[in-house]
């Protein structure tokens, strides 16, 4: 079943409701879901016409407005795959994504257009389309075209692919990740869930890719006026003027967006008393940006999510389910608390050896029911929506298993599961030090740094075989104070950094290998 079924769908019970608010471009855009749907149509018509068949792939750089939307769901319609790669991480990320499934078309506004210039591999696309500008080379879009005849939604068997993202690349080289009509209906079904989506209801979106979910379930997508590729340096103000004008429902935002935006309204007695639920999730989630959230926002439902591109969600963590015993046990150096597994996950904590030395997960690992409460490993996820293998792609191979029927995921994640069902993450198996001292996970010390107010970040590591604290803060820190809380780790050294270098997409996760250049430089 093509997904775009399941958008087709929704027009008929919500035709003449808000879709999509598009404030992008400042313009308070409003597109109805009968809207949508027939300017998708009217573009998949174009598409066809110009030679695309299902199965080819489309690189789409389009900025976050209704204009991405329609496209998108024009794509999907047309049994095509998307194909979002981010042209700000270098020539070679672009080069590298378009080899994993040559595209046979580009779509993108007047600017995009520009990085044609500095990609061999975006010029040897055969069909090129603008979406706004007259550009040389590219045929433009014209979004208000009736779709005269053809309405034809492509029937897609559930494993056919519908799109094609990467991931961060945080902790190294960005990893494909494959998505077919199959996982992208399972995924909203447990997203409509978990996350309680409730037709009527509007969502201020900061992460573009759940708007396809909400379109689905009948939400209404508030798309804010702020740079949505750089979510932790958006400006609270601007946001805050467009909830108070809308009074959206929901939000869903990574932490570093949220710490910035509750510290605004803290300190400027802003309360936000529209929300009735708050997600945040794409990095660590610590308690003082949940008890931050939960003090400006008293009567909303607080969630911390915890997941990956492979897998999201795969454990959730309702605020007010924390108890003192938990927030001890933080700041004990038991690492940091996701919440209970998702209903639709089948969760194992198994040895880390596994994928880390050469040693691929093995159905006895899983069918086992992995290790005992209280012990740590890495973290291995199934279910409807966890990404299967990629048979083609050895890397994906190493971190996949298929048993028991089930694709099995491994996270890369260290962590265990306490006597209640609870995960408990630790840090990423690759940030594990292990010295004649013992064993040290990352989130076993960042978890205690953090309760200093001035620590914004936390990161641990080795360097030349030392254990190193990195903390950035903009104003002095007393080290000694710091070193005092820590004294089980046997930390060696605390740097202080301005700026603790993250990921690009949801500026939240520590981008190590990058940190371990700048400590290396000294």
């Amino acid at each position: 079943m093509n997904i775009a079924h399941l958008l087709s769908e929704r027009v008929a019970m919500s035709g003449n409701r808000a879709a999509i608010l598009d404030n992008s471009r400042g313009a308070n855009r409003t597109l109805t879901f009968a809207g949508l749907e027939s300017a998708a149509t009217g573009v998949a018509a174009q598409l066809h016409a110009a030679g695309l068949r299902p199965g080819d792939a489309i690189v789409l750089l389009q900025p976050v407005s209704a204009e991405l939307y329609i496209l998108f769901i024009a794509i999907l319609r047309s049994g095509l795959v998307a194909l979002f790669i981010d042209p700000s991480a270098g020539r070679d990320h672009i080069e590298r994504c378009c080899a994993v499934h040559p595209p046979k078309a580009f779509i993108g506004c007047g600017r995009a257009h520009l990085f044609r210039f500095i990609s061999p591999a975006l010029r040897r696309i055969p069909l090129k389309f603008s979406t706004d500008l007259s550009v040389f080379g590219a045929r433009r879009l014209d979004f208000r075209k009736p779709a005269s005849a053809r309405t034809v939604i492509e029937a897609c068997s559930l494993n056919f692919p519908a799109m094609i993202r990467f991931t961060s690349g945080s902790t190294g080289q960005s990893k494909a990740a494959v998505r077919s009509h199959g996982y992208l209906l399972a995924q909203q079904r447990v997203l409509a869930r978990s996350f309680t989506l409730t037709a009527g209801e509007m969502d201020l979106v900061t992460m573009p890719m759940f708007v396809l979910s909400n379109l689905a379930a009948g939400v209404t997508s508030l798309i804010p006026r702020v740079n949505l590729r750089a979510p932790g340096s958006i400006p609270p103000e601007s946001l805050l003027r467009e909830i108070e004008t809308y009074r959206p429902h929901r939000i869903g935002a990574s932490p570093a967006l949220l710490e910035n935006f509750a510290d605004y309204c803290a300190r400027h007695s802003r309360p936000l008393d529209c929300f009735h639920k708050i997600f945040t999730g794409g990095g660590p989630v610590f308690p003082r940006l949940l008890d931050s959230l939960h003090a400006v926002a008293p009567d909303a439902g607080i969630v911390a999510v915890y997941g990956s591109t492979e897998a999201e969600p795969i454990a959730l963590l309702d605020y007010r389910t924390i108890l003192s015993a938990d927030r001890d046990a933080m700041s004990a150096g038991r690492g940091l608390l996701a919440g209970r597994p998702d209903s639709a996950i089948r969760l194992r904590i198994v040895r880390e050896e596994c994928g880390l030395r050469g040693r691929g997960l093995t159905e006895g690992d899983v069918q086992s029911g992995g290790l005992p409460a209280g012990e740590p490993g890495q973290v291995v996820v199934a279910g409807p929506h966890v990404q299967p293998s990629d048979r083609n792609d050895p890397e994906d191979q190493e971190t996949k298993l298929r048993a028991a029927d089930h694709p099995w995921h491994q996270t890369g994640d260290a962590g265990y599961l306490d006597d209640c069902g609870r995960l408990w993450l630790l840090g990423r198996c690759c940030g594990r030090i292990q010295d004649s001292r013992g064993t040290l996970y990352p989130l076993q010390v960042e978890c205690i740094a953090l309760e200093n107010p001035r620590v914004r970040r936390a990161a641990v590591l080795a360097h030349e075989n030392r254990r190193v604290l990195v903390i950035e803060s903009a104003s002095p820190i007393d080290t000694e104070a710091v070193r005092s809380k820590l004294s089980g780790a046997s930390i060696d050294t605390i740097k202080i950094l301005r700026r603790i270098p993250v990921d690009k997409r949801h500026n939240s996760k520590i981008d190590y290998p990058a940190l371990h250049s700048i400590i290396r430089r000294g």
